[in-house]
């Protein structure tokens, strides 16, 4: 039997209007996705019912202890603190675009701290869940010479998908070991890579790449069956196929391998700032992570191991 549909009571027209006129510009201004227009949708006409269940019939009387009740609301019934943080970050950018469309004279949100957010710990590999990847593909085919080669860079390197995607023949400097990579916001840096990249990432230019290469393969360096550049989702296939092959049975992405590079320098000792720039982060706080995952290890370590850990 299907579920009765909630009819929601329509929202005042001192509430609904504004609303309809901040998300008109945040679609046709900012060219927001349809996602996050439906967030920023989402949250409001929540915080307009908070406002209306508070008697409240106009913006221009909203006041920060409505907002933080209504964040209290969101905490009490179990919203992620992401989610709190998310809805207030709503709410102020609708305030703001009220007081520069002059329908306000003050934020409600001003006084009001986002919650801090922990960035959550990265997942990595383990070293012999990596060499496991790493022997995975079937070296007898040209897309298996292909997917040892991406997935032995990606583990060397570091690169994000976006970067290893776009590299081009120029890009590799195979007898120094250095790829240049164009990073964001178009950064270039210069990655240093180990020999069994090089090696294998020879053998599929040499063996492997030509065989896959059309005319519409211009320099791309990694090509799929039809000879065109692969895609993200194509190397997502590639590192699932090999995960699966590898007998890791849990889901791993590009970003893994890329977690998996920085955690793994950071055990071997090196040193954060150059972990940062090996990465391509514009800001070491974004690199520290991998630092408290390393901080995590050292814990356990120590509660495993010590007398009185």
């Amino acid at each position: 039997m299907p579920r009765p549909t909630t009819v929601e009571e329509p929202l005042a027209p001192a509430l609904a209007e504004p609303l309809d006129r901040f998300l008109a510009e945040m679609e046709q201004g900012r060219g927001l996705a349809d996602n996050t227009l439906d967030a920023y949708r989402r949250d409001l006409r929540r915080y307009l019912r908070f406002l209306a269940r508070q008697g409240i019939e106009a913006l221009d009387r909203a006041t920060g202890p409505e907002v933080a009740g209504l964040l209290e609301e969101l905490r009490q019934a179990g919203l992620t603190p992401a989610t709190v943080a998310r809805n207030l970050t709503s709410i102020r950018r609708f305030h703001r675009f009220l007081l520069r469309c002059g329908q306000a004279t003050l934020d409600p949100t001003e006084a009001l701290e986002s919650p801090r957010l922990e960035r959550p710990l990265p997942d990595v590999l383990s070293v012999t869940e990596v060499s496991r990847l790493m022997e995975a593909p079937d070296l007898s085919t040209p897309l298996g010479q292909r997917d040892r080669a991406l997935l032995e860079l990606l583990y060397a390197s570091g690169l994000r998908v976006s970067e290893l995607i776009a590299l081009q023949l120029p890009s590799l400097e195979l007898d120094s070991a250095l790829i240049r990579v164009v990073g964001k916001p178009s950064r270039e840096r210069l990655v240093p890579i180990g020999r069994p990249a090089v090696r294998q990432v020879a053998v599929y230019l040499e063996r492997s790449r030509p065989r896959l290469a059309g005319p519409e393969s211009a320099d791309t360096i990694f090509l799929n069956a039809r000879g065109t550049g692969l895609s993200r989702m194509g190397v997502w296939k590639i590192i699932r196929g090999a995960a699966k092959g590898a007998g890791i049975d849990r889901r791993i992405s590009p970003h893994t391998l890329r977690h998996s590079f920085a955690a793994h320098l950071l055990d071997g000792g090196a040193d954060l700032r150059a972990v940062q720039e090996l990465l391509g982060h514009a800001d070491i706080s974004t690199t520290q992570v991998y630092a408290r995952l390393d901080s995590q290890r050292l814990r356990e370590v120590h509660r495993r191991y010590h007398p009185r850990g």
